[in-house]
């Protein structure tokens, strides 16, 4: 549970890091799902090197036909689509605004994490993530959504990879972490690659015009999905779907501190609250160094 833990906080550093980047690297690139599906190829690839240097590649080969099942549909609703419609509608909204929507992801995992996967949702709970989108919302930089479509893209997206967290807690229970990131990415990467040949073929094109600018970008963005992808699975896994859900949250911290926003103290003081009330039900865990009594002679 306390390495879950770990590894939700991680990811969330990495999450806010990666959320600020791909707000400019989408804008570098010409076409957003050009980029995305690119981002997303390479990031396949480096799980699947992963996998060969863990020799955890020879786990596919005994992976039930449930679990294959399941494995793809991770793919198409958590690898491919939600993908696309994320990064197009990133590149028309400010970062901050995207990093909420995409927070939002705590109260849908929430609702469906209840019932599917038999989690608890104490008043402490309610608590922590309230304080935690309070600091985002009012005190975060945040100036108000607009309602647009780039933002209901986004929002789209979150509810995707909502249903994605659940279907994945369920099958991480029978396979590797990294191999469920696999799937996710580089079956995820060969449908968005379909989707462009069908739609807009032309589109391929423009990898012949990429420029050293562009190649950093998709470099950097590539290494923090990476990263991302790997830390987020290993987290739900050894930890409740709320619990790595609701820690995610602080990665807008992580965006609104790139951003050099004005009002970041208070936003850091309410989340550090609030991370301590989500993190109660644990504390029991942490050990705690006692004096030792002296010997009588």
């Amino acid at each position: 549970m306390n390495q879950g833990i770990k590894f939700a906080f991680l990811a969330a550093i990495i999450s806010g890091f990666s959320i600020y980047v791909n707000k400019f690297a989408v804008s570098a690139v010409a076409s957003p799902v050009l980029f995305t599906t690119l981002k997303n190829f390479l990031v396949g690839l480096l799980l699947f090197s992963l996998l060969i240097f863990s020799k955890k590649i020879f786990q596919i080969k005994n992976i039930s036909r449930k679990n294959l099942v399941k494995l793809l549909f991770i793919g198409l609703i958590g690898g491919a689509v939600p993908f696309y419609l994320f990064f197009t509608g990133l590149s028309q909204i400010p970062a901050v605004n995207g990093a909420i929507i995409h927070k939002t992801l705590v109260i849908w995992v929430t609702i469906l994490a209840i019932p599917f996967l038999k989690e608890k949702l104490t008043v402490t709970n309610l608590l922590a993530v309230g304080l935690l989108f309070y600091a985002n919302i009012f005190i975060g930089g945040f100036k108000g959504f607009k309602y647009t479509g780039g933002e209901l893209m986004v929002l789209a997206a979150t509810l995707l990879w909502t249903v994605e967290n659940i279907i994945a807690k369920k099958t991480l229970t029978d396979v590797d972490p990294d191999v469920v990131a696999f799937f996710r990415m580089g079956f995820g990467s060969l449908i968005l690659i379909a989707a462009i040949f069908v739609t807009q073929p032309t589109t391929f094109g423009q990898l012949t015009k990429i420029n050293l600018n562009q190649g950093l970008w998709i470099a950097v963005t590539t290494l923090s999905l990476f990263g991302y992808v790997v830390t987020f699975f290993r987290a739900l896994k050894q930890a409740p779907a709320i619990t790595v859900t609701s820690i995610l949250v602080l990665s807008t911290l992580i965006t609104n501190l790139l951003s050099a926003r004005t009002q970041i103290l208070p936003q850091a003081g309410l989340m550090t609250v609030g991370v301590l009330l989500l993190l109660k039900p644990f504390w029991s865990n942490i050990p705690v160094l006692r004096p030792q009594s002296k010997l009588k002679s």
